[in-house]
């Protein structure tokens, strides 16, 4: 059964929380993008307000708190950042339980096979490794490092960092022919999806949906969210 996970794009902890709050017991998994400003020209909490040195960041890298309502959401962090492998530790402490990749943020795909063949057997037992490619990216490396990772995160435009992007065909071109030459692997996919297209995407073989503007943008968000699920 396919999943709508509701994606929050904040420039604050206070938002990013506030939007927590309207999704408790609505959903289980909350997707959080994470901006530098480097890797994509947007910024995000914490990058908005000091980056590692953000208040809310350090309490809980030093682990006097967690993310809000750490106890009801699975997070998933989407690292739209440059340095997302040499500061995988910190953000491992903000709990995930699935991390996406951006491979070419970092620019040496080599480098990032290694690090993901190099992580410890406990981590991939208990936190899932997302890759990213937008819609124009290399497939051929997409694929080669799909054998490292445990689904495939399919951007639905090549201005990532942002919401509200329309949907580019050729992403769904990508879905058809990853669920074509990966069978079994898990396709998820973000920006761009709205009412007018989500069961096109589903049809095409997405699992996940990641969906942003289309909730938070309307006038009743829960409601949106509601009529999303009502389709998978």
């Amino acid at each position: 059964m396919a999943e709508i996970i509701p994606a929050i794009l904040e420039k604050s902890f206070s938002e990013i929380k506030n939007k927590l709050t309207a999704l408790r017991e609505m959903t289980r998994c909350a997707h959080i993008d994470i901006c530098d400003g480097v890797a994509v020209p947007s910024l995000t909490w914490p990058f908005t307000s000091g980056g590692f040195k953000d208040y809310d960041f350090n309490k809980i890298m030093n682990e006097e708190e967690g993310m809000p309502f750490w106890e009801d959401f699975d997070f998933e962090f989407d690292l739209m950042v440059a340095e997302a492998v040499e500061n995988f530790n910190l953000y491992m402490k903000l709990g995930p339980k699935r991390i996406i990749f951006h491979p070419d943020a970092g620019g040496d795909v080599e480098k990032f096979e290694h690090f993901l063949e190099g992580l410890d057997m406990y981590l991939r037992d208990n936190v899932e490794i997302g890759i990213a490619f937008k819609p124009n990216d290399d497939l051929s490396i997409v694929s080669r490092l799909s054998h490292q990772a445990d689904f495939l995160h399919c951007m639905g435009s090549d201005k990532v960092g942002f919401q509200g992007e329309t949907f580019s065909e050729k992403a769904l071109e990508n879905i058809k022919f990853l669920k074509k030459n990966l069978p079994g692997m898990i396709i998820s996919v973000d920006i761009g999806i709205n009412l007018q297209n989500a069961e096109s995407i589903l049809n095409a073989g997405a699992d996940r949906l990641a969906v942003g503007s289309s909730i938070w943008k309307s006038s009743d968000p829960i409601g949106a969210l509601q009529t999303f699920q009502n389709l998978v």
